[in-house]
């Protein structure tokens, strides 16, 4: 793999964040050692910028530098994964505000299909997880930012495979509704205000999916 960052500052910025997005959404393994040469071939870079880019990522908290074993994945903690929960809520909350200006009728009928068919599924119905994620994914991309779009992806990555939600799909659909309303009208503060009162509402480490 090679790698072309016009956007970074230098190769270390551009490495630390490759292994950073790899660790955020499960590829790297917590307890998974790395070594500094399979890591420079597969970016095809020197050493030398991924020795600094693990450093960097072990001031972060991401990584732990033993003497023997080298870098270490370092396990999440409940601290670190509140922390995401509250950074989607404040995100997606941003994203609601945007889209409530931008969302078309066709859009707005694509969300209400979606939360219809959330509406009426079993608690325990696996499916519930891909509807609600395209439901909170069409309102980012009616926020017509793909910034927003691309955190959006990858923090939604480092929160998969937590319990699900703690509320039901009723009255998650019926948040929806609210926020829906909101959408409808051109209403950016209270898209906002909603879709934040929707995601914190609930335990930030039972629900990651809202």
């Amino acid at each position: 793999m090679t790698i072309q960052g016009p956007d970074y500052t230098s190769k270390t910025d551009l490495v630390a964040a490759l292994i950073r997005e790899r660790i955020i959404t499960g590829e790297l393994a917590t307890g998974e050692q790395l070594r500094q040469r399979d890591l420079a071939q597969r970016f095809s870079v020197s050493q030398t910028p991924v020795r600094e880019a693990m450093r960097r990522l072990e001031s972060e908290g991401l990584l732990r530098s033993d003497t023997h074993r080298g870098f270490t994945v370092v396990a999440p903690d409940a601290g670190r994964a509140e922390e995401n929960f509250r950074i989607r809520a404040a995100l997606e909350s941003l994203g609601a505000s945007l889209a409530a200006r931008k969302a078309d009728p066709a859009g707005l009928r694509r969300l209400r299909e979606l939360n219809e068919q959330m509406r009426v599924l079993a608690d325990d119905d696996p499916g519930y997880a891909e509807l609600n994620r395209q439901f909170h994914f069409t309102v980012y991309e009616y926020a017509h930012s793909p910034l927003l779009l691309s955190l959006m992806r990858l923090l939604w990555a480092s929160l998969h495979g937590s319990p699900g939600v703690s509320r039901t799909h009723a009255e998650s659909a019926r948040q929806h509704d609210e926020i829906l309303a909101a959408l409808a009208e051109g209403d950016s503060d209270a898209a906002s205000a909603r879709t934040y009162q929707h995601i914190m509402g609930a335990d930030p480490v039972k629900e990651v999916s809202g």
